[in-house]
């Protein structure tokens, strides 16, 4: 992919290319989870969404761990794709295959029977407790398969092929459509019909990933044998991904407490926020993969050992970030709140959701170069920086989320994300800026 890259205008082409399929992979991904919250809202009620949605701030602790470490570890291998050392990037998958593998299977056990425990200590509304419980228990099934998949996923958008985990989630979207419609509309099972839906959907994935990685791409393929673990990778390996899955470990769980934080302003708002943030998640997809196409041709370019090349990449995913974040901060403004209706969710929802959207919106641009600035720091191998940075940014907006709650009652939450990003933003600009004053004085 590197090989490509040699003017700004094909910089901007090759980003484009190599972002689109992960933009679609990001969409049919959430639409995945749409399904879900669309279906058992439309069919069962209101408060049955208001379950599924109390549960996704637990599902995404899991969720972002495994995500978090094969983003970090993706770094690591398109680096090593850069420079040409390609025999190690089957290594890294074959190693932590076994290593993720386990360590997820086992939090998998653990969650099943901590679901209870947790969703109470979140203080959930009693008239949906119920159906959370069962729902999370359910889904928790699922979390070793997604761990395959997204260290499948992880190397092949490193290696540059950003198009196979997209292949991926249309598989998953389809299955997953099927069985909802199935499990909760004709059978009539709601939530837990939702969550057999998912688990089914996940395993399809990941056998269709893997599958696909083996056949399409030699530098993944690797025997079962003795020679599949690799000692000597594994520290540099967990030296890039353990600062992602820290940060993202401890997002969740700041997610959580401000889960339980939104809980004390009622089913209504918890409904509608976290519906709100089911469209959101959609609305920020081309600026969070915008982000990840950066740290990825950065990385390989710096893996090459072009630094020069590298910046441009950087210089050139801002020029194009710009343009998005603002066109979408317009979509959702103008939208959103009719996004939300299409839930099933009543007036008194649809509104605080609108008003959420009017709340957050606004700060998308910023949003988007604290992002496109995250990829450029990252791709350069800065991770520690990057998650001690992301981790400084959710403890800013837990504390504005309680110090600006009489100000701005329950959009306090939209603000506080707003504040947060705009510390993200601030970070990481400095950052780039004394690299870049260090380089110049390197180069007197």
């Amino acid at each position: 992919m590197t090989e490509n890259i040699q003017k700004n205008e094909s910089i901007a082409i090759t980003l484009i290319k190599f972002c689109t399929p992960l933009i679609l992979t990001g969409i049919l991904q959430q639409l995945y989870n749409w399904v879900d919250a669309f279906i058992v809202g439309n069919v069962v009620g209101e408060k049955a969404l208001a379950a599924i949605g109390s549960v996704s701030s637990i599902n995404n602790f899991y969720i972002m761990a495994i995500t978090g470490f094969t983003t970090g570890l993706a770094i690591l291998i398109a680096q090593k794709f850069g420079s040409g050392e390609t025999k190690d990037v089957s290594r890294i998958l074959s190693t932590f295959i076994i290593i993720l593998g386990v360590a997820f299977t086992i939090v998998a056990v653990v969650a099943f029977f901590a679901a209870g425990p947790l969703l109470q200590l979140m203080d959930t509304p009693s008239d949906i407790y119920g159906w959370a419980k069962a729902y999370l228990q359910i889904i928790t099934i699922g979390v070793p398969f997604l761990t395959i998949y997204n260290l499948y996923a992880a190397t092949l958008r490193a290696i540059g092929d950003s198009r196979a985990p997209f292949y991926g989630v249309l598989v998953s979207s389809a299955a997953n459509v099927v069985m909802d419609i199935i499990f909760v509309a004709v059978l009539g099972w709601g939530v837990k019909g939702a969550a057999f839906a998912t688990i089914i959907a996940q395993i399809a994935m990941t056998v269709f990933l893997v599958i696909y990685g083996v056949k399409t791409h030699e530098i993944v393929r690797f025997k079962l044998d003795k020679t599949v673990f690799h000692r000597d990778i594994v520290g540099k390996s967990f030296y890039f991904g353990t600062p992602p899955m820290l940060q993202s470990c401890v997002n969740s769980f700041g997610n959580m407490v401000l889960q339980g934080f939104m809980n004390g302003f009622g089913t209504a708002t918890v409904a509608a926020v976290t519906t709100a943030y089911r469209v959101d998640c959609i609305a920020l997809l081309p600026v969070i993969n915008l982000g990840s196409g950066i740290s990825t041709l950065v990385a390989q370019s710096y893996g090459a050992g072009d630094n020069k090349k590298a910046k441009k990449v950087f210089t050139t995913g801002v020029v194009i970030m710009l343009p998005v974040a603002l066109a979408l901060t317009f979509v959702v403004v103008l939208f959103g709140g009719k996004m939300i209706a299409l839930f099933g969710a009543g007036p008194k929802v649809v509104e605080i959701g609108t008003n959420f959207f009017r709340s957050i919106a606004v700060f998308y641009v910023i949003y988007g170069i604290a992002m496109a600035c995250r990829g450029y720091i990252e791709g350069l191998g800065e991770v520690m920086y990057s998650s001690i940075i992301g981790i400084t940014a959710l403890v800013t907006r837990i504390i504005c989320s309680y110090a600006l709650k009489d100000i701005f009652g329950n959009m306090v939450i939209a603000y506080a994300e707003g504040i947060s990003w705009a510390l993200l933003m601030t970070l990481f600009v400095t950052r780039i800026a004394v690299r870049t004053k260090n380089d110049k004085i390197k180069n007197i």
